[in-house]
This record gives structure tokens, C-alpha cells and sequence, in this order.
């Protein structure tokens, strides 16, 4: 306990010292406007999009120590010497006496006392606001009254955010800083490129009078800039410079002279950093945040937001951890990925070149659908949009400008173009969704395809149906030599990039998920020609998937395009893959002692303490040939790491067998909150997921990167509730299907479902892993393991008795 603990009450993270193995960062805000803050109150900020519109500077590969984005100061007066320190102990590295950040839902929560003087920082935005917030409480908690400045600093960037790395010369001359006085008196400071102004105009004010500021970073600095952040010179004088820069590196720093404080009085400053057209236009929305009852309110509102979004699914389990991270914070790390994708995070910069993942986005968008149903509706119809009329898909888009691309695919000319899973992701994420809402109205819509005319009009559009089938009939169509789906560029697995007409055996899997989903959804809607096409391409995908691919103790991962298998005992590296495995028993292809022999050897070749690796062994050397999964280290990322993402696919895998014991050994071995105790080891965030861990084969066995934006946290989220507690939306109710440890006695769950609520009890007497004896809704027997569809704004109360029939 380190480092933080978990704060159940409050629904919060509190870390307990500033000094983290690695920056702890939270979101605050969406993509509409917003960013994430770690945990020294440093800073990323964008308006739409973090490639085209980012507003602060912030450069992960500093020195921890360094000023990132934004900081504050607090100043005092000693024997008539100025004494600066920043409440956020970076820059300045000052003893503090307490510290304190509290990752809470959308804010952080900063305390920290240094010299007597205690303050507290709340970090938000706004719903649907275009202003980040800092409500500063100062407090004099020494015995002599004290003379305190307050000095909040943002440092901006251009807001092409790669053009701030590679063009030198053209950005500092764009950049510009003007002080606005409103009509009440107050100090507005405005920042923007030249071409911007009257289109994008970032602010930076305070509710509190602003006696000087600053916009020119050298000026700041002193000594003709070669002074830091952490003694700044401007700081050793009684005023800022009132600098207006026309050019190079732009701050905005504001001077606040709260006056003398006695002991134990406290002060409030609110400041805003924001985005608008026109600062001068938009002075009643900037003016809205100056009153703290306005703030203290749409603080408020915010937090509904947040308990309204997790009231949708709330657990008691015999485990905490798994009470934690469902309830609160893998909920809501499955919000953060469906606004954030894969685009902006400490890990990915967010500097253009990838934006939206339309594999990634797909599969996030599947862990809000109980959370946020129109949210997700949205996206998905976005994802369509960038569907191919032959049914693959754009791999990445920008969110902003709907323009996308092929993603690593264009770098090599003699490989395919398209990746091979991409777009059967889309299919899994549409019937979750109608499964959940009920909404089969929406599989009726059109929806453009993504190729256009010269005058960018859409050459064709589709039903969604029509969409998914589209889907189903490229990987058919895309066929190698032992009639399993193609490659491609890559699937989920980018970065094993084998030449044309190499195979997947994963894609494979996939396909025929893709199309037990489908059936059941064209078997709901009567459709009875389709479903027996489909049946018929299951039934000949799952001859050939038995027949080609098993390998005597597992199945193979890949077919090159000489017919060579991967992920074969025949290979010296690479011998056994986990995806093979575990999506062989989701598609049903696998079944019997087939099934569970090919978990058997994901157990025995595959599972550590600290999850389940990707593949094994590790390749020890580049070669070409296999890709860039031999770029890594043997034991990091996909080369032989463990990569959370695949490990809740072996949970959900597991409990089709009704092994539950190991589907929530696998669950409890990558529970980030039951690393809260060996954060020396592991070093990431202990309250969200992170992409990889390394492997035993690496001498760092066990350390976390990557964290926040993966894919982990939507298949977690659905392993957990609708594999392991069982509780399953499907086209014609809600599936009761637990699949536990043997030694629980029990859990219940509150599920919000179409508009009503279910209140349902579990109970486990005989303690067994699956299986329901009995089950009662409002007391009376229910005969399958279906409760049927609710009438909406209802509570329902439900006992579920496990037990063999």
C-alpha cells in the first residue's frame, strides 16, 4: 500500500505520495473537449481532436520531475524574500508535509501542505463544456499570518501537435498572446495561432483580479530563458511582465494576490483554460464559471453523470477487487475507451498518425452498451461509415475529419491492404448492441458506405444488416489454401505480418462467432433463408478449422503463405498461441475433449502468476519473414508477454467448459486492483487496466505499461458480468448463466435492462461452478434461464438457486 488505496465510499484512487514508479494519469472531459491530467496536476488538453486542435503542451518523455502542460505556484513573502513552491510538488521539488491525489470520476482531487499552507486543487470539466477547471483553495494553516500570491501557468502548443515537433521555424511564428479586459473589469488572456483568431481561441482567466500575467515563456523563466520551472525569475519579482508575445513559445500565467491570510483563513481562486470561436463573443459562457455556485454545480452534475452511468450494473461478490474494478473503475476505464479509442494517452501521443482504431473502437463500444446505449449507437454508426462496400474495413479514422486510412498496411507495398479482422469486430459490437437495447429497428437503417465520388458523395449505402452481411461475405470470398480466411495485412495480432496468402486461423475463429451471432439474430427476425446459409458456411469453416488447424495438443495460429504452420510444435519459436485457443472454444469450432485440452495447454505452456501470455516461446531475433512481433524483447508485448487484452477471451472461454475456478484465477491474476500491494513490481495504475505486462521470460517479469487505453477493459468488463456472474443480454431477455468458484456462496447483482431493473440474487449451495436449479422471478419459477423482456421503469426482484438439474 505504497503508493495509494482505494477510497470504496467515495468511488476514488487516493495516491498517497508524488513521486509514482511512472506518471498516474486521469481523464477528464471527452474527445469533444478534454484530455487526461496526471497525477503532479500536469496536462494534455484538445478540442476534438488531439492531432488537429491540442491546446497545452505535454511531452510524456520528460523527466518526471519536469513542468508538463500545466502547474500552479504558490507564493509568500518571508523577511522581505520571495519563497515559490508549486502545490503539485513538481517543478519545484519542495519537502511537502502531506500529499494527496484522488483519482475520482472525471476530477482529480489535489491536497497537498507545504510551509504552513495547505492546498486544495479540484481538476474538471463540464459536461458538454469547453472549459477545464481549476477550483484553488488556499488555507493558512500556520501559527503567523502570511502574505500569499497565487500563480497558475499553462504552457501552450500549436495546435497541429506534430507540427509543433518537426517545423522549428514556421510555428513560433504563428503563435500569438493578447490580454482581453471584459466589460466587468476581468482579465481574459488569449491565446492562438494567427490564422485562428475568430475561429479558435483559446482563454486562460480567473474569477479572482488578475494584478499582472505573463505569455512569453522566456520571460518567465528569466536569465533570457536559461532559467526553470523550478525557480522561475519572474517569480522573484512583485509583478509579471504584461508581455503580449507575436511569436515563439507561448504561456499564459496569471499573478493573483490573495493579500495577507491569519492563521486558518482560507481563500478560493477558479480558473479556466478553454476553447472558443471568439473570446469576445463568448464572454458569458467564460463569465458563467467565475461564480463558484455555477461551479460547485456543474461539479455536481457531473457526478449524476457518473452515477447514473455505473448504477446500470452494480455487484456484490466475495471479492473486493472484483467489486472495485466492476462497479466503478473498469466501468468507467470502458467509458474513457470508447471517447479516447486508442488516440491520446501517455502512451499513445495522439500526434496524427493513428487516431481511431475501427477494430479498437469496436470492440470498446461493446463495454458501455448497458452504460451509455445512445453513446454507443453513435459510434457504431460512425464505424459503419468507414465500412468498404466488399465488406472489410478502414483500419483507423480521424474523428474529426471522417477521413481514413489503411493504417501500417500502406508501408508495405507487397502485402495486402486490408486487415483480416477488422471488420467481422463491427458484427459482434451491432448484435450486442440490439441484444441489449431491444433496438432491432436499427439493424433496418442506412448507412453509407466509406467510398465516395469525386464531389465526396457516398457511392453506396445499406441497411446495418445489410452492412454486416456484407462482412460475412469478404471473409467467405477471402479464402486461402486450405480454405481459411486470409490474413491480410495483419489481424488482431498486428504485429505478425506475413506475405499474400498467408492464413488465420484466428480470423477463422472469428468468422464463425460472427456467425452464431448473426444466426441468431436473422433466427429472431424470421429470416429463415439466411440462417441456413449460414449454418451451412459455420458447419464447413468448423470441418475445415478441425481438419487443417489442430495440431495434436492445441490448435495453429497461422498458415504462411507456403502452407508452413505458426504457432505449431513443429516450431522451434512461436510454438503455441493463446487467441487459437481460447477463440476456438468461443466459436464452438472446438468442443469436448478438443475444447479442453486446447485450454489444458494454455494453462501448462501459457499462464503465469501474472496472466496469460500471448504466445511462447519468445522469438529471439528479427526476422522479416514473421514481422514485427520480433521487434520486442522475447517476454514484451506480443513477443511472449503477457497481453491483458487476450486474457479475458481464456476467462470467457473457460466458463463455456464451466471451469470457473480458472476462469476466475485468470480474472483475479490481471486485476489491477489486486496489484495495489506490489506496485514496486508492477508500476501503472492499480485502478485501471493496462495493455501488457511483461513475461517470465523477460528480467522484469511482471512490470505494467500501456495503461488505460486497451482493449482489456471492455472484455474484462464483459467476462466478468455476463461470462463469470452469467448475467447476459440476448435477443429475447436476460440469460441467467453464472459461472463461479466453487468456494463462493453466492453474489448479487443489480443489472438496469431495457428500461427496467433487475435485482438478482445468487446462491450457490451446493458449490458448484454452473449450472441453475432454479430460477424466481417476483417469486415465481421462470422455466428456462431467460428472464423474459421487462416492462420498462419496473423493479424486478430475482433469486437465482445453482444446482445440477
Amino acid at each position: 500500500m505504497k503508493f495509494g488505496y482505494f477510497d470504496h465510499e467515495k468511488k476514488e484512487y487516493v495516491i498517497t505520495t508524488p513521486k509514482t514508479p511512472v506518471k498516474w494519469i486521469n481523464y477528464i472531459g471527452t474527445l469533444k473537449f478534454g484530455g487526461f491530467i496526471d497525477h503532479n496536476g500536469g496536462g494534455v488538453i484538445c478540442k476534438q481532436d488531439p492531432a488537429e486542435n491540442r491546446i497545452v503542451k505535454y511531452i510524456p518523455q520528460l523527466p518526471a520531475s519536469d513542468m508538463n502542460g500545466e502547474t500552479c505556484y504558490i507564493r509568500y513573502k518571508e523577511n522581505n524574500e520571495y519563497h515559490s513552491f508549486s502545490p503539485y510538488y513538481t517543478p519545484t521539488l519542495d519537502k511537502y508535509d502531506f500529499y494527496e491525489c484522488r483519482v475520482g470520476l472525471g476530477y482529480s482531487l489535489f491536497t497537498s501542505e507545504f510551509y504552513g499552507i495547505r492546498t486544495e486543487i479540484t481538476v474538471f470539466v463540464p459536461l458538454k463544456s469547453t472549459q477545464v477547471i481549476r477550483k484553488i483553495k488556499i488555507k493558512n494553516t500556520s501559527q503567523k499570518s502570511r502574505e500569499i500570491d497565487v500563480i497558475p501557468v499553462v504552457e501552450y502548443t500549436h495546435f497541429q501537435a506534430m507540427k509543433q515537433f518537426n517545423n522549428a521555424d514556421w510555428v513560433p511564428q504563428t503563435q500569438l498572446s493578447r490580454l482581453v479586459n471584459s466589460k466587468n473589469g476581468s482579465k481574459i488572456l488569449k491565446q492562438c495561432a494567427f490564422m485562428n483568431l475568430g475561429r479558435a481561441e483559446n482563454f486562460f482567466t480567473s474569477n479572482f483580479p488578475i494584478s499582472s500575467f505573463e505569455s512569453d515563456r522566456a520571460r518567465f523563466l528569466g536569465n533570457q530563458g536559461y532559467g526553470s520551472w523550478a525557480v522561475p525569475g519572474a517569480l522573484q519579482q512583485k509583478e509579471l511582465g504584461n508581455t503580449e508575445v507575436n511569436r515563439g513559445d507561448n504561456i499564459g500565467a496569471l499573478m493573483h494576490h490573495l493579500g495577507i491570510l491569519n492563521p486558518g483563513d482560507e481563500k478560493t481562486i477558479i480558473t479556466q483554460l478553454g476553447q472558443v470561436t471568439s473570446i469576445e463573443k463568448a464572454i458569458h459562457l467564460i463569465e458563467k464559471y467565475k461564480d463558484e455556485a455555477q461551479v460547485d454545480q456543474a461539479f455536481n452534475v457531473l457526478q449524476n453523470f457518473w452515477k447514473n452511468y455505473l448504477d446500470t450494473i452494480q455487484v456484490q461478490t466475495p471479492d473486493e477487487n472484483m467489486n472495485a474494478m466492476i462497479n466503478v473503475h473498469n466501468a468507467r476505464q470502458c467509458y474513457i475507451t470508447k471517447n479516447w479509442s486508442r488516440y491520446l494517452s501517455l502512451y499513445q501521443l495522439g500526434l496524427g498518425a493513428r487516431g481511431m482504431g475501427f477494430r479498437d473502437s469496436s470492440q470498446d463500444v461493446m463495454g458501455i452498451l448497458a452504460g451509455a446505449p445512445e453513446e454507443a449507437e453513435a459510434l457504431i454508426v460512425k464505424l459503419l461509415r468507414v465500412q468498404k462496400r466488399n465488406g472489410s474495413a478502414m483500419h483507423q479514422f480521424n474523428p474529426l475529419s471522417m477521413i481514413a486510412n489503411e493504417g501500417d498496411s500502406r508501408e508495405e507495398e507487397d502485402r495486402p491492404n486490408y486487415y483480416g479482422d477488422d471488420h467481422l469486430w463491427i458484427i459482434f459490437a451491432v448484435c450486442a448492441y440490439v441484444k441489449e437495447t431491444g433496438d432491432f429497428e436499427f439493424l433496418n437503417r442506412e448507412i453509407p458506405f466509406y467510398e465516395k465520388d469525386k464531389n465526396e458523395k457516398p457511392l453506396e449505402s445499406a441497411s446495418v444488416l445489410e452492412h454486416l452481411k456484407r462482412g460475412i461475405q469478404f471473409t467467405h470470398n477471402n479464402v486461402g489454401k486450405h480454405g481459411l480466411p486470409l490474413l491480410g495485412f495483419a489481424d488482431w495480432n498486428d504485429t505478425v505480418n506475413l506475405w499474400t496468402g498467408a492464413e488465420s486461423v484466428f480470423v477463422a475463429h472469428q468468422y464463425g462467432y460472427a456467425l452464431k451471432e448473426l444466426m441468431e439474430i436473422v433466427s429472431y427476425l424470421g429470416d429463415d433463408e439466411t440462417f441456413a446459409l449460414y449454418k451451412t458456411y459455420y458447419s464447413e469453416m468448423k470441418m475445415l478449422v478441425n481438419q487443417y488447424a489442430w495440431d495434436g495438443e492445441w490448435f495453429t495460429r497461422y498458415f504462411d503463405f507456403d502452407g508452413t504452420p505458426i504457432g505449431s510444435h513443429k516450431n522451434e519459436k512461436g510454438k503455441i498461441f493463446t487467441n487459437a485457443q481460447s477463440w476456438a472454444v468461443i466459436s464452438g469450432f472446438a468442443q469436448g475433449e478438443k475444447a479442453q485440452q486446447a485450454l489444458d495447454s494454455v494453462r501448462k505452456h501459457l499462464n503465469t502468476k501474472n496472466g496469460i501470455k500471448l504466445s511462447w516461446p519468445g522469438y529471439n531475433k528479427y526476422s522479416k519473414s514473421i514481422g514485427g512481433i520480433s521487434t520486442y524483447l522475447p517476454g514484451t508485448k506480443e513477443n511472449g508477454g503477457i497481453f491483458l487484452h487476450t486474457n479475458p477471451w481464456v476467462m470467457i472461454a473457460e466458463t463455456i467448459l464451466g471451469r470457473g475456478d480458472y476462469a476466475f484465477e485468470y480474472y483475479n491474476q490481471i486485476n489491477p486492483a489486486a496489484k495495489n500491494d506490489i506496485i514496486d513490481e508492477y508500476e501503472v495504475e492499480p485502478y485501471c487496466y493496462a495493455q501488457n505486462i511483461l513475461g517470465d521470460e523477460h528480467p522484469q517479469f511482471g512490470l505494467g505499461r500501456n495503461s488505460w487505453l486497451s482493449g482489456t477493459a471492455s472484455w474484462c468488463f464483459q467476462a466478468a458480468t455476463k461470462f463469470i456472474l452469467g448475467i447476459r443480454p440476448e435477443c429475447d431477455g436476460l440469460k441467467i448463466d453464472p459461472c463461479i468458484p466453487k468456494n463462493w456462496k453466492g453474489f448479487s447483482i443489480k443489472r438496469k435492462f431495457r428500461g427496467a431493473f433487475y435485482n438478482i440474487e445468487v446462491k450457490n449451495p451446493q458449490g458448484i461452478n454452473k449450472g441453475v436449479e432454479k430460477l424466481l422471478l417476483d417469486g415465481k419459477e421462470v422455466p428456462a434461464q431467460i428472464l423474459p423482456v421487462p416492462e420498462a421503469g419496473k423493479s424486478y426482484t430475482v433469486e437465482v438457486i445453482m444446482g445440477i438439474k
